[in-house]
Order: C-alpha cells, then sequence, then structure tokens
C-alpha cells in the first residue's frame, strides 16, 4: 500500500468515526445543558461553593464568573509551579522561575498549553496532575459554557438571562469531559501509552552517557489533552512520543479526540435552536474548510519537489515514520484548526506552503471545528457578519435565527473578529522591531519571521502548538505571549456574552418570504467565502512575508 492511499484510507475512517458519534453526542450534550435536574455530587460542589444553581444570570453576571474562576485558576496554578521544590512527588525538580510559571499558568487555564519549557525535566507528579490535568478539564469547561450561553441567546428571546455560569461549568466537565476522558484513558493504556507515577530511570549507555526517563499518568493527561483540545504534552515531544501515541491507530484515535466535541457541539447548537438544519449548515461549513485544509497540506507535503523528498515518497523531514505523511497531516490540520496545538511531527520541518497552512488555519480564528466551545461561538460570530453582508447586498435588515442584526450586533462582531489579528501583528510587529527578541530565532529571513509569527498565531489564538526553532523560553516571550494568551481568550468571551445578552433581550421576527435561508447550502458557501477573505484581507501581507516567500523560493 503506498503512502498516499494510506493517508486516505486514515482520513475515510477518520470521517466515518465521526460521523457515527456526531448525532448522539451532540443530543446528550443538548441534554446536559438543557437539564432542570442536578446529580447529587453536583449539588455538593454547588453547596460547597455557595453558587445557586437554578438562578440564570445576565450576561455582566456570566462574565463575571467567567473571569472570577479563571482568576483563582491562574493565581493556584502560579503558586503550584512556585511551591513545586517543597512539594511531594516532584521528581525532585526545583521550583518553576516567576516568568515561566506566570506563561504556564495563563497558558493552561486559558486553553492554550503553549509550553516554553521540557515538560519530562521541569514539572513533577503533583504539578502535571492536580495543576496542569485539573486545567485542562477546567479550560475545555468554560469555553463550552460560553459557547452554550450563546446558543441561549438565540434561543430565548426577551430576557437577558444566559443560564447559570457555574451550573454550566460543572457539568461540562463531570458529565461531559470527565466520563470521556476516563474511556479514552482506558483504550490509549490499552494500546501501550504509560499510566504510572514512577520516578526517574536511567535507561541505556548511549555514547558514553545514559538517557533518563521518567513515568507520569500519561494516558489520562494524553485524553483530556485532546478531548478538550487543550495540547500539553507531558513529553516535550509531545504526541510524536511514543509514550503519549505509541502505534498509528492511536495516532488515528487521538485525531478523532480533538474532533469529536467541536464537530458535535453543531448538533448541540441546532437541537437547543430548535432547528437542526441551522445546526448541519454550521456543520458544512466546519467540514468543508477542515477537509479543503486536509486535502492542501497533504498535497504540499506529498508533492513537494527534490530527489530526497520523491525517495522518501514525500516531505518526511520532522515527521515521525510511525504516522507517515497522511497522518501527521491530517494531525496538523487538525491541531492548528481547533485550540488543540498537539503534535505528532514538527511542523517547522514541513514545506513551507504547508507551514503556511497550518499558521491559516490559527488565523481563521480556529472555528473549523475550532476548540471545545471557542469553535462553535467563534463560528457563529462569522454567521452574524455574513447574514450582515447578505443583508446589505439585498438591502433588507439582517436576522438569523430570528434576531435582529443591528448596529449594536454588529459592533460586537466586529470587535471580536479585530481582537486576535491586532494581537497578533502587533506583537509580531514589536519582536521584530525590538533587538533582542530576534536573537531566539533559530534560522533567519522567511523562516525565522514564520516561527515568530507563528508564535504570536498560536498564543492569541489560544492554540499552543510551536513552530520549532524559537527559543521562547525567554523573559520577552513568556511575559508576551502570556499577554497574548490572556487577552486572546477573554477579550472575545466579552464580546461574544455581550452579544448573547444582546440577542436575549430581543423578541422573535417571524419568518418572511425575504427572510434569508440560513440552514440552505448557498448561505454555507457564503460563509465560508466570507471567513476566507477576511481572513486573507486581515494576514496576508505578513503571510506573504514569510511562509509564502518560503515556500516560492524552495
Amino acid at each position: 500500500m503506498g503512502p498516499v492511499l494510506a493517508g486516505l484510507l486514515q482520513l475515510l475512517a477518520l470521517i466515518g468515526a465521526l460521523a457515527l458519534v456526531y448525532i448522539p453526542l451532540g443530543n446528550y450534550m443538548a441534554r446536559v445543558y438543557s437539564s432542570t435536574k442536578h446529580l447529587r455530587v453536583e449539588k455538593w460542589i454547588y453547596k460547597g461553593i455557595g453558587a445557586n444553581p437554578d438562578t440564570d444570570m445576565t450576561w455582566p453576571a456570566y462574565l463575571r464568573g467567567v473571569l472570577a474562576f479563571s482568576a483563582v485558576s491562574v493565581l493556584f496554578l502560579y503558586l503550584l509551579q512556585r511551591l513545586q521544590g517543597v512539594l511531594p512527588g516532584s521528581l525532585h525538580f526545583s521550583s518553576v522561575n516567576p516568568a515561566q510559571s506566570f506563561n504556564t499558568a495563563v497558558s493552561f487555564v486559558t486553553n492554550t498549553n503553549w509550553q516554553s519549557y521540557y515538560g519530562e525535566q521541569t514539572m513533577g507528579h503533583v504539578v502535571q496532575t492536580a495543576g496542569l490535568a485539573v486545567q485542562n478539564f477546567l479550560s475545555a469547561a468554560v469555553g463550552i459554557a460560553v459557547a452554550v450561553a450563546l446558543v441561549r441567546g438565540f434561543a430565548r428571546a426577551r430576557t437577558g438571562e444566559l443560564g447559570n455560569f457555574w451550573t454550566d461549568l460543572v457539568r461540562g466537565t463531570l458529565r461531559i469531559l470527565v466520563p470521556g476522558a476516563a474511556i479514552a484513558a482506558v483504550i490509549l493504556v490499552a494500546c501501550g501509552a504509560i499510566q504510572n507515577f514512577s520516578g526517574i530511570h536511567e535507561v541505556g549507555q548511549f555514547m558514553g552517557g545514559s538517557q533518563q526517563w521518567n513515568g507520569g499518568a500519561v494516558a489520562s493527561q494524553e485524553a483530556i489533552k485532546e478531548l478538550g483540545t487543550n495540547g500539553g504534552g507531558y513529553f516535550n515531544a509531545n504526541s510524536a512520543h511514543p509514550f503519549e501515541n505509541p502505534t498509528p491507530f492511536t495516532n488515528l484515535f487521538e485525531i478523532f479526540l480533538i474532533l469529536c466535541i467541536p464537530f458535535a457541539l453543531t448538533r448541540t447548537f441546532g437541537v437547543m435552536v430548535g432547528s437542526v438544519k441551522q445546526g448541519y449548515a454550521i456543520l458544512a461549513t466546519m467540514f468543508t474548510i477542515w477537509l479543503g485544509f486536509v486535502a492542501l497540506m497533504m498535497w504540499t507535503e506529498f508533492a513537494h519537489h527534490g530527489p530526497a523528498l520523491q525517495a522518501a515518497g514525500g516531505a518526511m523531514e520532522g515527521k515521525e515514520v510511525r504516522f507517515g505523511i497522511g497522518g501527521s497531516s491530517i494531525f496538523a490540520v487538525s491541531t492548528t484548526l481547533t485550540s488543540t496545538g498537539a503534535v505528532d511531527s514538527f511542523h517547522s520541518s514541513f514545506t513551507g506552503l504547508g507551514g503556511g497552512i497550518a499558521m491559516l488555519g490559527m488565523m481563521l480564528g480556529e472555528i473549523a471545528p475550532g476548540g471545545t466551545g471557542s469553535g462553535l461561538y467563534g463560528m457563529l460570530i462569522m454567521a452574524v457578519i455574513a447574514v450582515f453582508i447578505a443583508g446589505l447586498m439585498v438591502g433588507r435588515t439582517p436576522e438569523y435565527l430570528g434576531k435582529k442584526i443591528g448596529g449594536r450586533e454588529m459592533k460586537l462582531a466586529a470587535c471580536y473578529i479585530l481582537i486576535t489579528p491586532a494581537l497578533v501583528l502587533v506583537f509580531t510587529a514589536a519582536s521584530m522591531a525590538l533587538p533582542t527578541p530576534p536573537h531566539s530565532m533559530l534560522n533567519s529571513g522567511a523562516h525565522g519571521f514564520s516561527e515568530v509569527l507563528y508564535a504570536f498565531t498560536s498564543a492569541s489564538n489560544n492554540n499552543g502548538s510551536a513552530f520549532a526553532g524559537l527559543n521562547a523560553n525567554t523573559d520577552w516571550f513568556n511575559t508576551m505571549t502570556g499577554l497574548a494568551m490572556l487577552l486572546g481568550r477573554f477579550l472575545p468571551m466579552v464580546f461574544v456574552l455581550a452579544l448573547a445578552g444582546s440577542l436575549a433581550e430581543q423578541k422573535p421576527v417571524p419568518v418572511t418570504a425575504g427572510t434569508l435561508r440560513t440552514e440552505k447550502p448557498l448561505f454555507t458557501g457564503l460563509l465560508v467565502g466570507a471567513i476566507l477573505i477576511i481572513t486573507g484581507l486581515t494576514y496576508f501581507p505578513a503571510l506573504a512575508l514569510g511562509p509564502l516567500a518560503e515556500g516560492l523560493a524552495s
């Protein structure tokens, strides 16, 4: 079997698996967030934190809950790292320095999981499990909660209430992420991923020295890392490490975990707004972009010129032979089109155009299908903008799901789509203009610029993957990427929740003959075009200086 055929068969198997879980998982999540009943363990948690789970919140109250919970989470994780040297189970690792502790705490709380350190040489068992793994659950649950609040904004009328943040947070964690991750962890252990709390072992003799390996609760963290679209690995090699991702099957399974919740949330959206066809329209938009990016990535990596590349069957540099170009390409696209950031290959070693495709996937706003929750609310913001564009074309007040899209709604949507590009471009420009940050670049020219552009694109979009070749463990990059992650996560949430509150206050607009049918393929095409054009106009100059220049020169 040739490598191209193997890649296509993996793609078909993945699509089939996602199709099988789409309806049951989407319907289940809709029931979770629509139920009025509380589990006993949930009642204990509400009592412990002093929350009334049956009290609905307006959007400012919902936002305060998100920000307060996230602030406490950052502080807790920061202190845990700073105290690591005196904690049991630290594997004799010292406390993490302040700049890196800040960066890592922000990274995991914002669902970014950017890592400027070697996981197996920096973090002990307590920080890994009680700190990083816990935030993998909670940050994903926060993203889904905000998405559900926006869906309620479309579904409800003549009320400013969007549900209860604490209820949504607890249910998302206990009813969706915990059981899903538990099942996934068992499968990963059965397939060879490790799960233990062993210490450091010296293994073998290599050129006069030995190599040190340490164990850990790897399978359980790998499961929620992918299911919650987090991405932070136990080891520096991330999902290219055989302890995290041992076989081609586990590679495909991990891609499935990355995609299943973001895609299924479109079904949840359709059920909660009372029209599953609307969910299918959003799904079709996400799937079209994702499949198109996978096809482009496979083409660039399989068909690159050069005798060495042709002899290897494609651009194999930086890729695991266990997974090949097909598995690596699907993984790279899926992890950058979501907020996962896990890697099973070095994106810096991809062809120039291949690296640009991965970068562009993040620049779209990670909405195809995006992260857990963040992908859905990002795509719905783009749908609002597409409806507004269509309204301008026909001279009619735009409507979406029975709600008018007026000046206030468009201002909030416009602010949402401008925040992330501004962060990416400003931080990248500052890093290139100042004398010290460019010293962290391993390469010069277009590829070196791509390293810096990729870093801030990853941080601002809460992705977390790295291009490699950039020494990000400096005070500048630890601080600036930390700020980019904070602003890139929470400023958009402000506009999402404000938009949700504005929509929930409206009364429904009846459907007429002039209403744009947003469940039709025509609207899906308009939405895909709006996403690509808006992103292209925003980032094209920066892409032209980096990956496009490199790709055309090679």
